[in-house]
């Protein structure tokens, strides 16, 4: 039985990556980086659902076809509309708030995903919870909450670049949305585990080498990298792509 309002996981997806193609079907210890997300997403306490969102391009065919084997409903939308794709989640699957995830964080936490489903359903009138609004986690544990209503409003009203990045029109206008967030201490938001890069992998596959193949946590994946400066130099020069890039 449900414990209070619906929310769903809906991971955006694509093969066509500009700077490392494919990444999100790698082969990562046994199973895809986007089954990594999918298991993520599905051992989150409070998520009732886990979507799939990616293109109806020939090219994401291979995407959908490996998101319902790990078990995902799957929905296809337009390439470049990623705001659209979420819509169709949301008609398709309905929900009173969605957590936006993105294929290329393997490492995501289930416990940080939850945390943000307890922390809107102990205050449902919030519009955005997440663990990025003030950023403390390293990049790779990014995990956006959007009431359902407000998603809505995005996909119908959303222009430019804010129909790629989803929830960017949300967070620029706090006086507008109602939006809190997750933080942690000490902050570790130097670090980066999200994979955009050669040297993104080759940090993630040597963490996944030394803690195995089990759901994220973000406690150990900083304390392994805090007493391991080697490998927090493989990536350490990799700039994160800003919004409108």
């Amino acid at each position: 039985m449900r414990a209070g309002p619906g929310v769903n996981a809906v991971i955006q997806a694509r093969s066509s990556s500009t700077r490392l193609p494919g990444k999100v079907l790698r082969p990562l210890a046994g199973r895809s980086v986007l089954g990594w997300v999918v298991r993520a997403a599905a051992a989150a306490p409070g998520v009732d659902q886990v979507v799939v969102a990616t293109s109806d391009d020939v090219s994401d065919d291979a995407v959908a076809a490996e998101a319902e084997r790990c078990g995902a409903h799957v929905v296809r939308g337009p390439l470049d509309d990623v705001v659209a794709r979420f819509g169709l989640a949301l008609s398709q699957h309905p929900a009173d708030a969605v957590i936006r995830l993105t294929a290329d964080c393997p490492l995501l936490d289930p416990a940080l995903i939850g945390r943000l489903v307890a922390v809107w359903r102990a205050e449902p009138s919030l519009d955005y919870v997440s663990t990025t609004l003030v950023r403390t986690l390293p990049r790779g544990f990014d995990a956006e909450l959007v009431r359902a209503s407000v998603l809505a409003e995005q996909v119908a009203t959303a222009t430019g670049a804010d129909r790629e990045h989803v929830t960017s029109a949300i967070y620029r206008q706090p006086d507008r949305y109602s939006c809190t967030g997750v933080v942690v201490s000490p902050a570790a938001d130097d670090l980066r585990v999200t994979l955009d890069t050669v040297e993104d992998w080759e940090l993630i596959s040597a963490l996944v080498a030394e803690l195995g193949d089990a759901p994220g946590s973000w406690r150990s994946v900083v304390s392994l990298l805090r007493s391991r400066p080697e490998l927090v130099a493989l990536n350490a020069h990799v700039e994160q792509k800003k919004v409108g890039q």
